[in-house]
């Protein structure tokens, strides 16, 4: 294989959590109008899937470009604060943050991204976070 050959590896992860879609600053009509059945106050939840893609190139020895097992090392403690969570109330980033799909993939991409910075030859290319089959945002990293 091409030494400078780049790779993407794709693994799936899996966490319940459950949210709520409100505004204070709102009026309780807006919010309705805007968010629908999702401002319930107690929320309701979703077993989301994540899909992490990283990037690199293939080192010549081990065949891989990350361990596996790393990958979801590293992936499993940024989940640890989204598993089985009330998105609003037991995370720091929805407390003013709508935990809407969107907002949940962009928070996790950038947690992400800052734990796999100790891997000098990796990136992470791309999350895919599914809160439904047919419900997913997805995040890729800028070209440089």
């Amino acid at each position: 294989m091409d030494k400078n050959k780049q790779v993407t590896i794709t693994r799936k992860f899996e966490f319940s959590a459950s949210h709520r879609y409100w505004r204070d600053e709102w009026s309780a009509e807006k919010n309705e109008q805007v968010f629908g059945r999702c401002i319930s106050t107690y929320g309701h939840g979703h077993n989301y899937e994540l899909h992490v893609s990283v990037g690199g190139q293939v080192n010549p020895e081990t065949g891989m470009i990350i361990n596996l097992t790393d990958l979801k090392k590293e992936v499993n403690v940024v989940l640890e604060d989204f598993d089985h969570k009330f998105l609003n109330l037991d995370t720091p980033w929805f407390r003013e943050l709508v935990p809407t799909t969107e907002n949940v993939a962009a928070v996790l991409f950038r947690l992400i991204d800052e734990r796999l910075n100790t891997y000098p030859l990796l990136r992470l290319e791309r999350i895919r976070l599914y809160e439904k089959h047919d419900l997913y945002a997805e995040i890729r990293r800028a070209e440089d």
